[in-house]
Parts: C-alpha cells; structure tokens; sequence
C-alpha cells in the first residue's frame, strides 16, 4: 500500500501557488469547502514516486498568521492546532522571489512553530531578469531547511520539488522571535495549560483566542482572564514581534543576496501601466473589455448554444414517441430531459465567460481594475475594498458577500453588502441570454457590433448602475467616521498561462453544472410533478371541457390533446400557484406560467429557464421545438399575440437585473450581518425596486 503524506502549500497572494497545485495535481483535484465555512477547499493528489503519493492541500493566500478575513483564519487555525485533521506532515511556502522580503513573514512564524518547511523560491526566471542575484545554498544553509528554485507557470523545478518534499523533513534548528522574559510565566501556563508542543504555539493562542474556533467559550475565557491577569496586551507584543521578524528578515537578506535587482526591468510594465490606469483612456479601455466579452458570449456561443438546444429537443421528442405511455416515462420526456437541456444549454456561456475571467486575472489586468475602481466607488460611498466583493458578483453573489470580510469598518461592509447582489451574477447569465436572444433581433451595428451581446453589456452596466447608486443614497443615510485604505500589490504583467486558464473554465464549468445543476434538475422533477397533477374532480373536468370546446371548433385529435394538457396544466397544482399570484404580476405584462417560474427562480436565477423549459413541455403531441421556440410560440389568450413581446421581455430583464438574486443569497447575508434586519430590508427594497422598474417599463411599452 502507497505511503500517503499531508503537505499544504501556503503563500502570499498572487505567489503562483494555484499554478504550482495545477502542475503538481493535474486535474486529480477536489472542490470542497472548509468544515463548517464557505470558503474554498482546493485538494489533490500527487504521486510523488513509486511508493509515496502527496495529498496538496491549496491553503487560501497570507501574508503572517495574524489574520483579518476569514480565509486567513482557516489558515491560522490549521497551524496553531496538531490535532486540526487538515494538520499537514509537511508544509511548501512558495514566496515570490522578486518580493522575497514580504513573503518571508510568515516563512519564520512557520519556524518557529516547528513545523517541517520546504521554501519554493518562485518566478526566478523574473528574478533573473530584474538583475537579482541571490546565494541560494546560503539561504537554505542560513534557514536550515530546503530551498528550491522553481517557475510554477511552466513546471521548472516541479521535479525537484516533489524530490524536497519526500525526504524525511525535520523543522529548522532556527529561532526568530523569542519569548520576551516578562511574558515568559503567562506563555509556559498556556502551553502546559493546553499541552502544546512549542512556546510560539502558546504565544499565538494569548495572541489571538477569538480566531481560533476550534477552542471551547471556556478554554477562550481562562486564556482572556490568565492574559489579563499576567498584563499580556496582543497589540503591544505583536508590534514588537513584527519588527523581530523583519530585522531577521532583513540581515538574512543582506547575507544571501548577491546583486539587487533594479526597477528598469519593469520599465515596460510601468509603461502600459501608464496607459492602462490612466484617469480617462484607463476607464475607455476597460469598458472596451467589457464590450468585447459581452459580444464574444453571444457570437461564440450561439452556434454550440443551438446544436445543445435542438439536441435535446429531438432527444425529448425521440423519447415520447418511443418510450412506453405511463408517467414515469413522461417524467422522463418532458421533465427529466428538458432540466438537463436547461442546464446543459449554457455551458458554453458560462465557459466562455469565466475564461476571459481567468485572462484578465493571469495577465494581471484584474488588479488594476480594481486598483481604478477604487477612485470611483469612493465617489459613492463604498470603501476601496469594496471594489472586490463588487467583481466577485459578476461571478457569484454569494463568495462575493463574504469577501466583504476584508473591509474592517462596520458600516462600509455593510453598505457593500446590501448593494452587492445587485451585480449580475453567472446565474442571472442564461436569463439573460434566453430573453436577449427572443426579444432582441439577431443583427449587427456597423455591420460589426452583436445587438444581442450590446444588450447584455446594457444589463451588467444597469446592475452595476444600481449597486453604486444605492450605495450612494445609504452612505446618508449610515454614517461612517472612519476610512479604509485599498492596499495591494500589482503584479507584473505576463502572457497568460493557457492551462490556468483551462483550468478555471473546467472548475467554474463543473460547479455550474453539478451545484447549480442540481437545484435545477430538482425543480425541474418537481414542477413536473406539480404541473401534471392537481386535484382529481378538476382534472378530469378539464379533460372534458376541453374535448368539448375542441370538438366545437372542429380541431383535429392532435390539436384536442394539446388542448386537453393546455387545460390540465393551468388547473394543476403548478397553475394554481401561478393563478394565486397572476393579479399581482398581470400589470408587469406577466401571466400565471411566467408567475411559476418567477417563484421557482428564487432558488437559484438560473432556474427560470429549467421551469420555462419544463411547463412548456407538459402534455405537447406534437414534435417538442427549442426553448427559444416554445417562448416565440406562446400565445397571449387577450391580445392574440405572442406572449414575450418586448415590453414584456425587457420587463423580465429588468425584474432579474434588481431583484435579489436567490434564497442562498438571503441565507448569506442574514449569517454575515447576525439577524434578519438587514436581509429582509434588502429583500423589501430589491423586490421593490424590480417591481417598480419592470411596471414602469411595460406600461411605457405595452
């Protein structure tokens, strides 16, 4: 049996440790979640030689142990605790080695708490080129541990990487930071107190005992009430151990560093840096991004997006004819098959617009968007870290609102996450693209611009409208003393590393379809249930009326059984829930079909198409059409007309861009501000503001 090891790798942001874990994992790897958090858990595993195979664990990016989101916590609570069962054997600390004295902090709090340490001096092919010239035996002798030189984009080094991490690892005879004899007494009745290995472990639980969850509320007041008691004050010892560790760091440095490195050789980076944050061209170019990749959603996708759509609707319509009658095959044909087209059908979206997310990251173009940002949202009220948690919503609401965790100010974490949802997630995307492409024509600006994907743009840039606005308006409104400060390192620019890329599209594409998947599917099976069945007396009834009223109209049998499912469905259990809310939503240009699916949407947006998708399917003899197809062939009962004009499909647009995005949403906010005031206020003013926009629109229209 295969020996197996526990190794974590562990770096400051933007080190290459997600790039280092793809080389090492392949596509062996795991999406999880840390117990008890939302937080991403990225593992994998590596076969290290014929007889050891590596399970990596990606730990969420840090700077020390001293954390101040919650992802630096995990971190923390991981290495202060042997008994955590995410404790590794063994620990890879990538560090940039063009900014090696940063990355450095954490390497000698690692030290000191004994834990067995590989150093990964990373982007040496920079280093090179910026004219540094470092010892690098020197350094390995001085810290008294391995160090390798690596370049995880292209996998230099991996070799003898995986060569470090299987020999037998002791932790570094080095010490950094010792025990000042005044706190002494309170740190050794800490570590017998909790029977802890090293003093630095002990320092860290007086340090820090809210941070560290897995202590019971009794162990965190006995070490609050001995702190107290032994006058050990965290920020004052803190201080004085932050500059121990650089004075370390610093006479380590001047040890091993043979030559400097100069600033010509971001002479280039600075160049385009220039141009690309400048305060006029640097918003034009950006916008110009934006544009781009709204039409590439729309021109690349269209082809896939159709084969996917008519694909299933064959296969939906193969099935009911050759499947025997009965209804666990008509859950089959008309709600199973259809679910899965509804998810399936924007996968090459969702792909294609994650994967210019991944470029814009790996080229290092996202740090200075949110480094731009960051003078307009203080115009409006937001902190300049608000600026990530309001990208992150373009992807999902839900990671978006806890990265407001990195905002230390109450009140501007607050007003940033009220105004988040209104950023318009990958959830809201296939709404989108199903409305866009029905109402709006297939057509070119200047024989050039996709009307379609200029339409898309319009809906991200109202959502984003909307957040600053609202942000606007509560910064009267919650009043805010102090000020935060956007602080961030840009990284140099480089061409994109394609199998990061091809990596984050895979990841983000299966999370789609198996997490948003799920729910759709599951509702799909449901509304099937709920739109095929209804009280018995009005079924039947319903059969006979509408053979009735069928025969009177002299309709053929085929045109009788459509008629008979027309009927079914709207005194289904599904159609009495549309009925109940139809008056409500009748001045929006809605009926009671669009009613169901705006319910069944607030569990995830996405859905709206799934339940679209599976009404439309109930009961039809005749071939099932497209998605697109059913929509354009509905028909409004009072006018004649089709169903989805456009004032009734820019209605649904601009319901979906305001209105909160989904129940887990909700959930999310109600745990991040500790009650039900704030959630539900926001709740109130979305689902407001969506009503109130989309009334106005289709009365101006209709």
């Amino acid at each position: 049996m295969a020996k197996r090891i526990r190794i974590a790798l562990v770096g400051k942001p933007n080190s290459g440790k997600s790039s280092l874990f793809n080389h090492l994992t392949g596509l062996n790897q795991k999406i999880g979640n840390f117990p008890g958090v939302t937080v991403d858990k990225r593992t994998g595993s590596c076969q290290l030689d014929d007889a050891t195979q590596g399970e990596i664990i990606d730990l969420p990016g840090i700077y020390s142990l001293y954390p101040r989101t919650l992802d630096e916590k995990i971190v923390t609570e991981i290495f202060t605790h042997p008994q955590h069962n995410l404790y590794p054997d063994k620990v890879v600390l990538i560090a940039d080695a063009t900014n090696l004295k940063n990355c450095l902090l954490l390497l000698t709090q690692l030290i000191d708490l004994k834990i067995p340490t590989v150093l990964a001096l990373n982007m040496m092919d920079l280093a090179a080129k910026s004219g540094l010239s470092m010892d690098v035996k020197k350094l390995s002798k001085e810290l008294d541990m391995p160090v390798v030189m690596i370049n995880a984009r292209v996998g230099h080094g991996i070799a003898d990487l995986k060569k470090a991490m299987l020999k037998e690892l002791r932790p570094s005879s080095v010490s950094v930071f010792a025990i000042e004899e005044s706190i002494q007494r309170v740190v050794k009745l800490t570590r017998e107190h909790f029977q802890l290995t090293t003093d630095y472990e002990a320092y860290q639980y007086l340090q820090q005992p809210d941070n560290l969850v897995s202590l019971k509320a009794e162990d965190r007041e006995w070490i609050k009430a001995t702190a107290k008691e032994h006058q050990f004050f965290a920020h004052k010892f803190q201080g004085a151990e932050t500059v121990t560790r650089y004075g370390f760091i610093q006479e380590l440095l001047n040890k091993v560093v043979l030559r400097k490195s100069t600033r010509e050789w971001k002479k280039v980076s600075y160049g385009i840096d220039k141009v690309l944050t400048h305060k006029v061209w640097g918003y034009a170019i950006f916008f110009v991004v934006l544009f781009l990749i709204f039409q590439a959603i729309f021109a690349w996708a269209q082809i896939p997006m159709d084969f996917i759509d008519t694909s299933f609707a064959r296969l939906s319509n193969w099935l009911a004819k050759e499947l025997p009658e009965g209804p666990l095959f008509e859950l089959i044909s008309q709600g199973i098959v259809p679910g899965i087209g509804g998810i399936v059908i924007f996968i090459p979206q969702i792909a294609i617009l994650f994967a210019f997310i991944a470029i814009l990251e790996e080229t290092g173009y996202m740090a200075r968007v949110v480094f731009m940002m960051d003078k307009v949202m203080r115009k409006f009220g937001l902190n300049g870290k608000s600026v990530v948690p309001l990208m992150s919503g373009w992807a999902c609401a839900i990671p978006a609102i806890m990265a407001t965790r990195t905002i230390d100010n109450w009140k501007d974490r607050l007003i940033t996450i009220f105004v988040t949802p209104f950023m318009s997630c990958s959830a809201r995307l296939p709404v989108f693209t199903i409305l866009v492409a029905l109402i709006i024509p297939d057509t070119k600006l200047l024989g050039f611009f996709n009307y379609q994907g200029l339409v898309l743009m319009g809906l991200y840039l109202l959502g984003f409208t909307a957040a600053i606005l609202s942000a606007w308006a509560m910064k009267f409104i919650i009043k805010t003393t102090e000020r935060s400060y956007l602080m961030m390192e840009l990284p140099t620019y480089r061409m994109p590393k394609w199998s990061n890329v091809g990596y984050t599209i895979v990841e983000k594409t299966k999370a789609f379809v198996f997490e948003a998947g799920k729910v759709i599917l599951a509702i799909s099976v449901i509304l099937w249930v709920l739109a095929s069945y209804g009280p018995i007396d009005e079924m039947n009834a319903a059969k006979v009326v509408a053979r009735q009223e069928g025969e009177k109209l002299g309709l053929t049998e085929e045109q009788i059984q459509d008629n008979i499912a027309a009927y079914k469905l709207e005194h289904s259990y599904a159609g009495k829930l549309g009925k109940t809310i139809e008056p409500v939503i009748e001045p929006l240009g809605y009926d009671w079909k669009i009613g169901i699916a705006l319910v069944t949407s607030f569990a995830a947006r996405e859905v709206f198409v799934g339940t679209i998708a599976t009404i439309y399917s109930i009961g039809s003899a005749e071939d099932q059409p497209t998605i697109k197809q059913r929509l354009k062939k509905e028909v409004n009962p009072v006018t004649g007309g089709p169903r989805y004009t456009p004032a009734v499909g820019l209605s649904l647009l601009v319901f979906y861009t305001f209105a909160m995005q989904c129940a887990s949403t909700l959930a999310i906010v109600k745990r991040e501000t500790k009650g039900w005031k704030w959630p539900l206020i926001q709740l109130a003013y979305m689902t407001g503001l969506a009503y109130l926009s989309a009334f106005i629109i289709f009365q101006t229209m209709g």
